[in-house]
């Protein structure tokens, strides 16, 4: 069907249809053509063809590391793409302190403050494993994993000897110490503190684990690595504590942003960059200078000429600085291809990018899926 539309559009209503014109003031063209019968006068059927779609669409992996994914997802609608952006954010469940439990605290961030922090710290659990917690049910082993916290910084000690105080000096007494987020103790049996009630009774606890955590699959073997390390939670000084409980639950962004599990997702659609006409000898050195990401390069053409060439038009920031000047606006046209999207996805750490974008597939899939059972 592409090829065909090809075949029958005019090469301006083609431009039209398949790319962004960025001119130096505004883009033109920045709509996309859904209607079937758009381009009924000129015998070409719009409509979507699913068995093109499927040939047409591709994902190309350009970088994946554990934090960060780049990839090119081509041949879908822009209003897809912004689904799949819209999911991640707000819609792939994770891990995330929800309760916090505070016994003592001393220290000079407030009990509010502290327990915020601890809510933005990404807890590496695949949520896969767990349930979500239920209105009015209870913290157990399924739906809930329990952290605790107790860290202090003791005061100087001050020895006598012979009625003099010795073995005090003024640094002793400006100790600080930095309460870090690997301090964190993964508690696989739940919780530890006891509920105030009736002395007389069994001590009832905060959450009703049946079994250890550890026996259970897919959890890791050390508590080092449920949580980043480094994460700075409180500063406290000489004689001040803070000991806690924290209970995370698994929720989606759309409750609170601390259960998204990216820092950001985002998405461009692809540069192209097209030179209209020939650009040779100090011309072409004149473009390649304009161009502070360096999309254009010098050739060799022979005979001491050279002439401007388009290496890295992916590098394009839109920036216009070579068509700012009026006279270079017919030589050098700006693009951006409408079915092609560069798409970055930046984990917090709970999940790794490849795992969240699958995610995130399963979700719109779902969403379909209701949406044909519903009105089909």
């Amino acid at each position: 069907m592409a090829q065909e539309r090809k075949k029958n559009l005019p090469d301006h209503l083609e431009l039209q249809r398949t790319r962004v014109v960025c001119n130096w003031d505004a883009p033109n063209h920045t709509e996309t053509v859904q209607y079937s019968g758009a381009y009924a006068a000129m015998g070409v059927d719009n409509s979507l063809n699913m068995k093109q779609f499927r040939k047409d669409f591709r994902i190309e992996v350009a970088c994946l590391t554990d934090e960060d994914m780049e990839f090119d997802m081509i041949g879908i609608d822009p209003a897809i793409a912004n689904a799949f952006r819209r999911i991640l954010i707000a819609e792939v469940p994770t891990m995330a302190i929800e309760k916090v439990l505070v016994a003592n605290n001393t220290s000079e961030i407030h009990d509010e403050v502290l327990a915020h922090r601890l809510g933005l710290i990404p807890i590496k659990i695949d949520p896969r494993l767990f349930d979500y917690v239920a209105e009015g049910h209870k913290y157990n082993e399924r739906n809930t994993v329990v952290f605790k916290l107790h860290a202090e910084c003791p005061r100087p000690v001050k020895k006598k000897l012979h009625g003099a105080v010795e073995g005090v000096s003024q640094e002793n007494f400006s100790l600080r110490k930095t309460v870090y987020s690997d301090e964190l103790q993964w508690l696989p049996c739940g919780s530890e503190l006891e509920k105030s009630g009736d002395s007389s009774s069994k001590p009832e606890m905060y959450t009703s684990f049946n079994c250890d955590q550890t026996s259970m699959s897919g959890f890791p073997d050390e508590a080092s690595e449920l949580t980043p390390p480094r994460i700075v939670l409180a500063r406290l000084g000489a004689g001040q504590a803070i000991e806690l409980e924290a209970l995370a639950v698994k929720g989606v962004g759309k409750t609170h942003a601390k259960w998204s599990p990216v820092a950001t997702a985002w998405y461009r659609m692809l540069p192209e960059v097209v030179l209209l006409k020939q650009i040779e000898d100090a011309k072409a050195e004149e473009l390649v200078k304009k161009c502070p990401v360096n999309v254009f390069d010098i050739e060799d053409i022979g005979n001491g000429r050279k002439k401007a060439t388009v290496s890295r038009p992916r590098a394009c920031t839109l920036c216009r600085e070579c068509i700012r000047d009026p006279s270079w606006r017919d030589s050098v046209s700006l693009r951006r291809v409408k079915d092609h999207f560069i798409f970055t996805i930046e984990s917090t750490g709970a999940l790794p990018p490849d795992v969240l974008f699958t995610e995130a597939v399963k979700i719109l899939e779902e969403k379909c899926e209701r949406v044909i059972d519903d009105y089909l």
